[in-house]
C-alpha cells in the first residue's frame, strides 16, 4: 500500500510542483491586480454618478425653493 504522504528520494521530482506553484501564484497575483484595477474604475464611475445625482437634486431643490 502506498503511503499517504509521498516524499521522493530524488529531489528533482519537486521541480515541476514548485514551478506549477510559482506559476499559479503569479497568475493569482495578476488576477488580483486586475480585480483591484476594475474596482477602482468602478468606484470612480460611481463617485462621478453620485456627484451628478447630487447636483441634479440640488438644482431641483433650488427650483422648488424659488417657486
Amino acid at each position: 500500500m502506498m503511503e499517504f504522504l509521498y516524499f521522493p528520494d530524488n529531489k528533482l521530482e519537486y521541480i515541476p510542483a514548485v514551478a506549477t506553484l510559482i506559476l499559479f501564484m503569479i497568475l493569482a497575483y495578476i488576477v488580483f491586480m486586475m480585480f483591484r484595477k476594475k474596482s477602482k474604475k468602478d468606484e470612480e464611475k460611481m463617485k462621478s454618478f453620485e456627484k451628478q445625482v447630487m447636483d441634479h437634486l440640488e438644482q431641483e431643490e433650488k427650483k422648488n425653493n424659488k417657486k
